[in-house]
């Protein structure tokens, strides 16, 4: 988690970090700090809670003529949100701060020995073990006293560190935590996420572990950590623009980017359904025709709502390509005893494609022989460089925490990656190939042209369920995933305890908690498990629970079940999990925003998972 912002240049410093912590507070908003050189001193600020705190212990200083400077936004693991544990952190002579994303798992060591040599600390933080760490080997050269420091460390870090005896320069370090370097002709900026940079410049390098690069104005060097050795990185151009990264109007950037869905699934699908022909186009996939029919197993990985999306997916390639699948949570899936080999192929699933459980579970895979392909939405994050193919979810950043786009992009993508397993092992006909990949360019369009009808009718529905304590989601088939989704958008951004069940599950214990005062969000399209949800729905409403239906337009008999009823439009049975994930979405932002909740910040929560 954690954000992290640096700058060298022509510039007014403090300007350029404040911005790129606003466009970073996503990835942590526990307490905030920067620091700059300023004539000859490091000055620092540092505040408890969000970046407004921040910004006003800074606004009379805003227009120093400083141009070198840090800063970061943090997502606390090691001591309390407080100031003294906001970053940047000094060491002993207040020369030296450092700014750190990622876990030092042997701090505690470190600090022991550091304690002994006489350092004395002011914070429960792991990262300012490193400030004093670096101070130990600092004599006349901060790279090499950074590289000596770091070889003792064990852990995950993105750093920036800065020295009063070395004016205009910034040194940076990665393993593990994602890292990435703007350049521009007179300025170097650095970054944990690629909003920060979108304001002033689009070409970046990305860090790869064990990398450290060197920033002055306009000039930059990239080495080995271990080895010192020089390094060449090609610089990439990212085609986002500022605003992708604004509200647009909106009041949250969850509900603008609900609203951005369909054009994010047509971005998604653009270029790879070819159609006249069906055909199905994934050129970065990196398997080939023979790799394809050599595979016996599936294992999909993921973590939160992308896990929910593989386990549509597992319906879905199970179905039409005929493949086993397993699907697993990515925080378990290498602490097991993993069968795994060359005719089993692993499929990662991250938006951010930095995932520390998802990473560390696809190292494990390629080890034990396993082919990689990862599903990916930030291109040349760590997943992507270490997959041997990809396939991009063109949703563009996804600012809010909890994920909208990138959940309807993932899967799109899963979709097309059936559809292409099918096409190559010939397990679907071309008519059916071919129409299942116009469903899919079809359910984008339904989407926006429904989309405010249903904000408006579940803004109405919410009045009656939006000071509950807690509330249930049930599907079954494709959509029993959907429900576990509904459950954890509506938990996270509201804080009201919600379950999904799959359906038939309830007389197995669930239904223990049907009362008068439980909500329950029914999916209920006209599917081919259409009866048997509706008998689900009946033993609700036999125990006046409180019904709310999402089901098929046309569908008469939903309305003598209950008041509340959202009927969507009939798609193919396959795309249901695209069209009916919508209602549950603005069904979480409409309670939560009523609430008065945080929706793009919600507590304990940050964006990217980058520590275990």
């Amino acid at each position: 988690m954690c954000g992290i912002v640096g700058y060298t240049g022509n510039r007014k410093v403090i300007p350029v970090l404040l911005e790129g912590l606003r466009r970073l507070e996503y990835r942590g908003y526990d307490s905030a700090g920067l620091v700059y050189q300023y004539q000859d001193a490091l000055v620092k600020f540092r505040a408890a809670g969000k970046l407004v705190h921040l910004e006003q212990t800074v606004d009379e200083h805003i227009g120093e003529e400083a141009y070198t400077g840090l800063g970061h936004t943090r997502w606390a693991t090691h001591g309390a949100p407080t100031q003294d544990n906001a970053h940047p952190h000094s060491d002993c002579t207040g020369e030296l701060v450092v700014v750190h994303n990622g876990i030092i798992e042997n701090y505690g060591k470190l600090k022991q020995g550091l304690v002994a040599d006489g350092h004395r600390f002011s914070s429960e933080t792991d990262t300012e073990v490193l400030a004093h760490l670096i101070e130990k080997y600092l004599k006349d050269d901060l790279v090499t006293a950074v590289r000596k420091a770091l070889a003792r460390v064990e852990g995950s870090y993105a750093l920036g560190v800065m020295w009063l005896k070395d004016p205009g320069r910034l040194v940076a370090a990665r393993n593990q935590s994602p890292l990435v370097m703007g350049v521009d002709t007179d300025a170097c900026y650095l970054a944990s996420d690629i909003p920060a940079l979108l304001p002033y410049t689009k070409k970046v390098i990305f860090l790869d572990d064990h990398e450290l690069a060197v920033l002055e104005k306009g000039v930059y060097t990239i080495m080995g950590v271990e080895s010192g050795q020089e390094i060449s990185k090609e610089i990439k151009t990212i085609h986002w623009n500022a605003a992708m990264a604004e509200k647009a109007g909106y009041k949250h950037f969850m509900l603008k980017e609900i609203y951005e869905q369909p054009q994010a699934i047509l971005n998604t699908v653009s270029g790879r359904i070819i159609p006249d022909t069906g055909k199905i186009d994934l050129p970065e996939i990196g398997l080939s025709d023979e790799d394809i029919n050599k595979i016996e197993r599936i294992a999909l990985v993921a973590c939160g709502t992308s896990w929910h999306a593989a386990l549509v997916a597992k319906y879905w390639i199970e179905k039409w390509a005929g493949i086993p699948v397993d699907v697993d949570i990515a925080s378990e899936f290498r602490y097991r005893r993993l069968l795994l080999h060359n005719r089993v192929l692993t499929v990662s699933i991250s938006q951010s494609g930095e995932t520390a459980d998802t990473l560390a579970g696809i190292r494990l895979a390629a080890s034990l022989g396993s082919r990689v392909v990862t599903i990916c939405n930030v291109v040349g994050s760590t997943m992507t460089r270490e997959a041997d193919g990809v396939i991009y979810t063109h949703a563009g950043p996804e600012i809010g925490v909890a994920s909208t786009k990138a959940f309807t992009s993932q899967l799109s993508a899963l979709f097309l990656f059936t559809l292409y397993l099918g096409q190559v092992r010939q397990t679907i006909e071309q008519d059916m190939l071919k129409e299942l990949g116009t469903a899919l360019i079809d359910v984008a369009a339904l989407i926006d042209t429904t989309l405010p009808v249903m904000q408006e009718q579940i803004r109405e529905m919410i009045e009656e369920y939006y000071d509950a304590k807690d509330f249930l989601f049930i599907g079954r088939g494709l959509n029993f995933p959907i429900a576990l989704e509904g459950a954890l958008k509506l938990k996270e951004i509201s804080y009201i305890h919600a379950e999904g069940y799959a359906a038939g599950e309830l007389k197995h214990g669930p239904i223990a908690l049907i009362d008068k005062d439980m909500p329950v969000m029914a999916l209920v399209p006209q599917d081919s498990v259409y009866q048997k949800t509706i008998s689900n729905v009946e033993e609700i409403r036999a125990r006046q629970g409180r019904l709310l239906l999402i089901g098929t337009l046309g569908d008469e008999h939903l309305i003598k079940l209950t008041d509340d009823v959202l009927y969507l439009p009939r798609v193919h049975e396959e795309l249901n999990p695209l069209l009916y994930t919508i209602p549950a979405q603005l069904l979480s932002y409409e309670i939560a925003n009523r609430r008065g909740c945080d929706v793009d910040q919600p507590r304990n929560l940050a964006k990217s998972v980058t520590v275990e």
